[in-house]
């Protein structure tokens, strides 16, 4: 009869990243979501459900995100972890000056970034630029695991790719650091770009100024505020604005008894011609 060893468990890991999500889907967000999402699409999703417990239970030791790479430490059933590695491209300074400037451009996007929050359709901006955010094809990642399991994505390099969504849900800018732009940087970027149309190398060259040489500038108003008006109304709508009042005068709505008298001011404020 054939004999195989019994299945391996791996080592307890104290103090190790564990998932935050315990059953069901991981990643709260729509980006994260996103992110999985498009890894399932581009066919690894039945390989990455087998780390979904290796997530949950803490057998990641660390996670740490560069421009192009992930790299971790999973603790499996061996005594010394294994080095996993995540690669996908970064984008350079020409791409990013491109999707600067688009973000810029369209207050909305600016908005929400400059906020924290990651616009829904930011992906068509990337795409409108031939970029993309997520990874399109699994060729566009590179996976590498220390273990001895010859499929890819194992389940530790799986584990990883859970943990990085919840990372995303932490902070979306890791997403767009992930591509090679780090958060300081992009705002940074996106305020010169809105408040005077300075380039990002522009605004690159003037971030190093120390403070106290921009005291005498720092309350100066950067852009001229926009003028505008207000809409022309009669001046007895506020009555019209007025919850109900149940009170009559002789019979008669007090906002009837008073119209006229808020009429008579609205006269006396109009220009004579």
């Amino acid at each position: 009869m054939s004999w195989y060893p019994p299945p391996s468990r791996p080592r307890a890991v104290e103090g190790g990243l564990k998932a935050r999500s315990t059953r069901g889907a991981i990643g709260q967000t729509w980006w994260s979501s996103r992110f999985i999402a498009v890894l399932e699409g581009i066919g690894l999703g039945s390989r990455l459900q087998r780390g979904r417990s290796y997530a949950r239970k803490g057998q990641v030791i660390s996670l740490d995100l560069a421009a192009g790479m992930v790299s971790s430490l999973v603790q499996g059933s061996r005594s010394r972890p294994y080095r996993v590695r995540i690669g996908i491209t970064a984008f350079g300074k020409p791409e990013w000056a491109k999707l600067e400037r688009a973000l810029a451009e369209n207050a909305w996007y600016a908005a929400k970034l400059l906020a924290g929050e990651m616009p829904e359709d930011i992906e068509e901006v990337f795409g409108g630029l031939g970029l993309s955010l997520f990874p399109a094809a699994a060729g566009e990642l590179s996976m590498d695991c220390s273990c001895p399991d010859w499929e890819v994505p194992c389940k530790h390099i799986a584990a990883v790719f859970y943990l990085l969504a919840e990372a995303f849900d932490d902070d979306p800018f890791s997403i767009l650091a992930w591509r090679g732009r780090e958060r300081d940087t992009l705002l940074a970027s996106l305020q010169a770009a809105r408040g005077d149309g300075g380039s990002a190398a522009d605004y690159g060259e003037r971030a190093g100024v120390p403070l106290a040489d921009l005291l005498d500038t720092y309350f100066a108003m950067q852009a001229p505020l926009p003028v505008t008006s207000p809409p022309a109304t009669s001046s007895g709508a506020i009555l019209d604005q007025l919850p109900a009042v149940d009170v009559a005068v002789r019979g008669r709505p007090l906002t009837e008894v008073l119209r006229p008298a808020y009429g008579a001011f609205g006269e006396r404020d109009e220009p004579a011609e």
